[in-house]
């Protein structure tokens, strides 16, 4: 006795959405050859942190393991000596 197959209707819960085709991410710093990340740029650095104050994720930056290592050191050091805030307020 053969099982009945679901058929996802145009009004189903499960219907897969349609397959768009993802940018591949990159390591801006291997693409551009920066070896050293300066934590005294505030500006550059401003790129990495949201608008609450924290540092964004791999996922969402692209960037390899070791330049996002640098990256959250360069940002902690730049919190630490008053160059960038510790919470997004003044970053608005």
């Amino acid at each position: 006795m053969a099982k009945p197959t679901y058929k996802p209707n145009k009004f189903s819960v499960f219907t897969t959405t349609p397959e768009v085709p993802l940018k591949k991410k990159y390591c801006r710093f291997k693409k551009s050859g920066i070896k050293h990340i300066d934590y005294k740029d505030p500006n550059f650095l401003l790129k990495f942190i949201n608008d609450q104050g924290k540092i964004l994720p791999r996922r969402l930056t692209g960037t390899s393991l070791k330049f996002q290592r640098k990256i959250s050191v360069a940002v902690k050091r730049a919190r630490h000596l008053a160059i960038l805030p510790f919470t997004g307020d003044l970053l608005k």
